[in-house]
């Protein structure tokens, strides 16, 4: 039994008749006051997986969890290194799952590894032909990275020695998204040739083409089991598909401008989709049906995303603003105004109480996830932030800009 833990869940990975099984547990009610042996105990009941031998471990890990929802919370960031990271601007900028390493795309064509408390350049990933686009670590695990390019390959590399692994050829356009699944056997590429190709890590060869969509691939993510993956594109939709068999399982049909993006909550019963028709919509994503259409803002919206229990949903838009909403009731529940630009990037932290959103207007901002009162403006930027990220912790923040540095805030 392997068993992953985020924030507010477990997921079980078992074998059964031979056959790879994952199952998730939700732990959205746990608080720092919780019995944490008497949950292990009630979560067993229902669960045969978790035997005798494995409870003692499970209840360590649900105690680390509460010491994690009792952190103070009125931490200020200071910034604490900045990197001039690419002689041509970055692209892309993501943690591995600790925050010890981060890693930036450039249109110099290279990728670039960082340790994050000294701010030293560890690895420069060389051998694409063209822009480096995405870029992807294999979390929960981090010895691998994914990049992504406009010389229409992606390459998987060695996170430790920066030996290329495999280059995967086979794509006729650019590759603008990508993304590992959670167990870390496949990376699935999107690209503008309108494909999705699914790619075996260890064999370095591709498992199979995901084909139907009538325009740009530009946004994609699989599920937490690993099972299914979502794509989102400039025709429009969002298609579901069985990452085993390659077919198309559901087409979200609705919104009426290109997809900027999509995301599963934890549990994967639900789809965000974020639009250029300036509307936010969720779905069923067993059943693909729509369940809600989120609006209120005045101009596209550029990011959507879950917090990690999958209980509210933020949005950033082209009108300067971010909203968050509550995925069962689907109200807005808090407005986040303040940013002189757009924002085209918008996270929570892990414990989902905070949100980061990146501006144009050359600053990022903190803000509190239930008021939407703003906490804190990171700036010293002297161009747009384009990227923002949380390391696992929560006590890290990255902001890549177009002014060619990362900012490392403490």
């Amino acid at each position: 039994l392997f068993i992953t833990f985020l924030l507010k869940g477990i997921i079980l990975e078992y074998v059964q008749d031979g056959e790879p099984k994952t199952r998730s547990i939700d732990l959205l009610d746990l608080s720092p006051d919780t019995d944490a042996v008497a949950l292990v105990e009630e979560i067993g009941k229902g669960e045969p997986l978790i035997t005798a031998s494995c409870k003692e471990h499970i209840i360590h890990l649900v105690r680390r969890l509460q010491e994690k929802l009792e952190e103070k919370e009125d931490h200020k960031f200071s910034l604490s290194k900045v990197l001039r990271a690419h002689i041509l601007p970055l692209t892309n900028v993501t943690f591995n799952k600790s925050g010890s390493r981060f890693i930036t795309g450039s249109y110099d064509r290279t990728c670039k590894i960082w340790d994050t408390a000294t701010g030293e350049e560890l690895r420069t990933l060389e051998g694409h032909g063209n822009v480096v686009y995405a870029i992807a670590f294999n979390n929960p695990y981090g010895d691998k990275i994914a990049t992504g390019s406009f010389d229409k390959t992606c390459k998987l590399w060695s996170t430790e020695t920066g030996k290329c692994y495999h280059t995967f050829r086979g794509h006729s356009a650019e590759v603008v998204c990508l993304s590992f699944n959670l167990q870390s056997t496949l990376v699935a590429t999107g690209s503008m040739d309108t494909t999705v190709k699914l790619w075996d890590i260890e064999k370095g060869e591709e498992v199979v083409t995901l084909s139907g969509h009538s325009a740009e691939i530009i946004a994609l993510s699989f599920n937490t089991t690993g099972d299914r993956i979502i794509t989102g594109s400039f025709d429009h939709t969002v298609a579901v598909w069985d990452v085993v068999t390659g077919r198309k399982l559901h087409t979200l049909i609705g919104h009426r401008g290109e997809i900027s993006s999509t995301q599963f909550n934890w549990d994967c019963s639900l789809i965000v989709t974020g639009s250029m028709d300036k509307s936010c919509m969720l779905w069923n994503a067993m059943t693909g049906a729509h369940i809600a259409t989120l609006t209120g803002h005045s101009d596209e919206i550029l990011d959507v995303c879950f917090d990690y229990a999958g209980q509210r949903i933020a949005t950033a838009s082209a009108d300067g603003s971010a909203r968050v909403y509550n995925a069962e009731t689907k109200e807005c529940i808090a407005k986040l105004e303040g940013h002189g630009g757009e924002i085209s990037k918008v996270c929570f932290n892990p414990k989902g109480n905070r949100i980061l959103t990146a501006s144009s207007d050359k600053t990022a901002r903190l803000w509190d996830a239930a008021t939407g009162h703003c906490l804190q403006i990171l700036e010293g930027h002297t161009d747009e932030i384009f990227s923002c990220a949380f390391n696992y912790q929560g006590d890290i923040i990255i902001t890549g800009s177009k002014d060619n540095t990362c900012r490392i805030w403490h």
